[in-house]
């Protein structure tokens, strides 16, 4: 087609495409916006008409192109220009690659057995630095030095201490809740439920009934099992949703699914033989070939050859004269009748070929087995780690933004301290919703700025909480900002850069509805510049007013209260671990209070870090003169010893001194070594 010019609309263009229908447009990659506009609406129109003329198993013959486009709307939104293009994209790569149909005839198309919808709308943002820090997740060499190379395991973390499942689908569907929490209330108290109706005492031995029949839930033998939790089910509450789902969709095709591998598959000699084996008295074929194989005594009929009459070969047997009856031909039975364990193989893979098809026919009703089985078994495993530990049903509340929790506890620290002190926390409303909380070293603000996030993420998760109530409001995602020791082998500036990124992702992100925990904020930078930055990042949040994040600080800046760098309202709480004085000691209550903290007892962790208590006292007496704004001295014994060293240095250089030699200047002698020193001396 010769140049001609278009319209800004590109009507030409479009009149163009309708004349000669394409298939395909090919276009240079630097396109002007209109031209860019234009092509994106053309692949979404072109999407739209390949995702309604194929052809879908979940859609009846019967229907007709109006009713289909209907039906397809109702699950398909049209009115998404992305999701519609996406859509038709994913359709035209999946029949180019034939996935699923590679070895079947072109003409086979890859079935589309239906369209799932997949939302964010009430997910919770954790982000990969929240998971680390908060020991949700913690994977570390395994101990075996053969699989120190490669293998991994789970070190102690939250999903290590909760994860009791017995089949490795409800390893996977943990793992999924834990990287996926919601705000689907109903989805949520579905899951506590299960989990109170397990911790009733005399529901006890169904749970470990339950649990034994999980642990078979892996491939073939899955059927067996799964009618066991079908019935089991079936005499449970069926007002409980899960119960209800197992007893109703654990079908009868399970049963017959069930009986026709158990009449087909010989389990144990398929297990011995490390391969597909069928049981005797099914294929008579089968049945003969075997016997002729193991060389048992088999008489058999085969047109134009007669009567064949097989027997073990003995000892004797080595030439061909051995092998010579009286009134009998000898045969070479392979030579004529091909090799028999491939002709076994042959019919056994036909046979299973045919057991294949027969299961598959019925398959959906073997992957609702596996979820729910799955759910199932999860759902026991966090009532067995409540049960244990001793955790409380959360409540949810859509009136409130925060957490509030009555004597919480860290799930993992209470494992391995032999005490451990609960704490309360309240952030569910207006009040308080930036908690500042100071304390010295080692007097548990870190492990309580943990709780909270662990506790909140445990019941957005569905499981019971170490506390003794709890009652969580709307959370759209936790931030942490929290010190750990692990990342600092990367080095000290990348490390201070990592935290600060992690402060900017909260800061640019964090809702009315987030959860932030802040720790060690300004640690190994310049105490001024982290003192301002810290106090800046506060005041930004507390100009929001009501729609500030929950936000949780833990800070040694006690400037941040003296020098009042923060406004005063109702939006700032000031909180403390509570210590105590006794003489020389401090003594750790680890019980959170009202207050500021007024020193930070830095010396008392020095000294219970082990440092000597020479430096300490140095330690304290720089402070001091720091805090009153006097000059620091330096240490007198030090500065006698440096006096001594530098006389001694003098008069060495005086008795090389040869007086006689008449280069020799006095002058430039005592201006430039004498005087210097004396500095130092006097």
């Amino acid at each position: 087609m010769p140049d001609a010019p278009d319209h800004e609309s590109l009507k030409l263009l479009q009149r163009v495409l309708d004349e000669v229908n394409p298939q395909s447009v090919v276009t240079s990659a630097k396109q002007d916006e209109t031209m860019t506009r234009f092509l994106g609406k053309l692949g979404s129109e072109i999407s739209k008409q390949r995702l309604l003329s194929g052809n879908y198993s979940f859609i009846p013959e019967s229907m007709t192109a109006t009713e289909k486009i209907l039906f397809l709307s109702s699950i398909v939104p049209f009115d998404c220009v992305l999701t519609v293009r996406a859509l038709g994209g994913l359709l035209k790569f999946l029949s180019r690659r034939r996935v699923g149909v590679e070895l079947e005839d072109y003409n086979v198309s890859v079935p589309i057995l239906g369209f799932k919808k997949f939302v964010l709308t009430h997910l919770v943002s954790v982000d990969q630095d929240t998971y680390s820090v908060l020991q949700i997740f913690k994977s570390e060499s395994h101990p075996s030095v053969y699989k120190i190379a490669s293998g991994l395991k789970e070190g102690l973390s939250l999903f290590g201490i909760l994860n009791r499942c017995r089949s490795k689908w409800g390893q996977k569907l943990l793992r999924l809740w834990f990287t996926r929490p919601t705000q689907e209330l109903r989805e949520l108290n579905s899951r506590l439920d299960v989990i109170q109706f397990f911790l009733m005492p005399q529901n006890l031995d169904t749970a470990q009934m339950m649990h034994r029949l999980l642990s078979h839930i892996k491939n073939v033998p899955t059927v067996y099992s799964a009618l066991g939790l079908r019935d089991a089910c079936r005499s449970l509450p069926q007002a409980i949703q899960l119960f209800q789902d197992i007893a109703q969709e654990f079908s009868d095709d399970l049963h017959h699914i069930a009986s026709l591998i158990g009449k087909v598959v010989d389990f144990e000699e398929s297990l011995a033989e490390n391969r597909f084996t069928v049981l005797p008295s099914v294929d008579p074929e089968i049945d003969a070939s075997e016997c002729r194989a193991r060389g048992g005594p088999c008489v058999i009929y085969i047109p134009l050859i007669g009567f064949l009459l097989s027997i073990p070969r003995l000892p004797f047997m080595v030439e061909a004269s051995d092998f010579e009856i009286e009134g009998l031909d000898f045969m070479e039975l392979d030579a004529l009748l091909g090799d028999l364990h491939c002709e076994i193989r042959d019919q056994e893979t036909l046979l299973m070929y045919q057991l294949q098809c027969q299961v598959l026919a019925r398959a959906s009703v073997l992957t609702r087995v596996l979820d729910l089985a799955s759910r199932l078994d999860v759902l026991l495993a966090l009532a067995s780690a409540a049960r244990d530990y001793g955790y409380s049903r959360p409540r949810y509340s859509p009136r409130i933004h925060g957490v509030r929790i009555k004597n919480g506890r860290h799930p993992l620290m209470e494992l391995c301290a032999r005490t451990f002190v609960p704490n309360s926390t309240d952030c569910g409303g207006d009040q308080g919703r930036v908690k500042v909380i100071t304390g010295p070293n080692s007097s548990g603000k870190s492990i309580y700025l943990k709780q909270v996030g662990l506790i909140t993420f445990m019941a957005l998760v569905g499981s019971f909480v170490p506390a003794e109530e709890a009652e969580i409001g709307v959370i759209d995602a936790i931030f942490t900002r929290i010190h750990s020791c692990e990342s600092v082998s990367l080095g000290l500036s990348t490390f201070m850069i990592d935290l600060n990124q992690q402060v900017a992702k909260a800061v640019n992100n964090a809702t009315e509805q987030s959860l932030v925990l802040i720790d060690e904020f300004g640690k190994g930078t310049n105490t001024v510049d982290g003192l301002a930055l810290l106090a800046a990042v506060l005041r930004h949040w507390l100009a929001l007013g009501p729609s500030c994040p929950h936000i949780f600080v833990a800070t040694n800046f006690l400037s941040l209260v003296q020098l009042q760098l923060l406004p005063q309202g109702p939006l700032v709480q000031y909180l403390t671990m509570e210590t105590c004085e006794d003489g020389d000691d401090l003594v750790f209550f680890y019980q959170l209070c009202q207050g500021v903290a007024s020193a930070s007892h830095a010396s008392y962790t020095a000294a219970q870090a082990g440092l000597p208590d020479q430096l300490i006292a140095r330690g304290k007496e720089v402070s001091d003169l720091i805090r009153s704004g006097k000059p620091i001295k330096p240490v007198n014994e030090l500065l006698r010893r440096n006096q001594m060293e530098n006389c001694q240095a003098l008069v060495a250089k005086f008795l090389k001194l040869d007086l006689e030699d008449p280069t020799l200047d006095l002058g430039t002698f005592m201006s430039q070594e004498v005087l210097p020193a004396a500095t130092t001396i006097l």
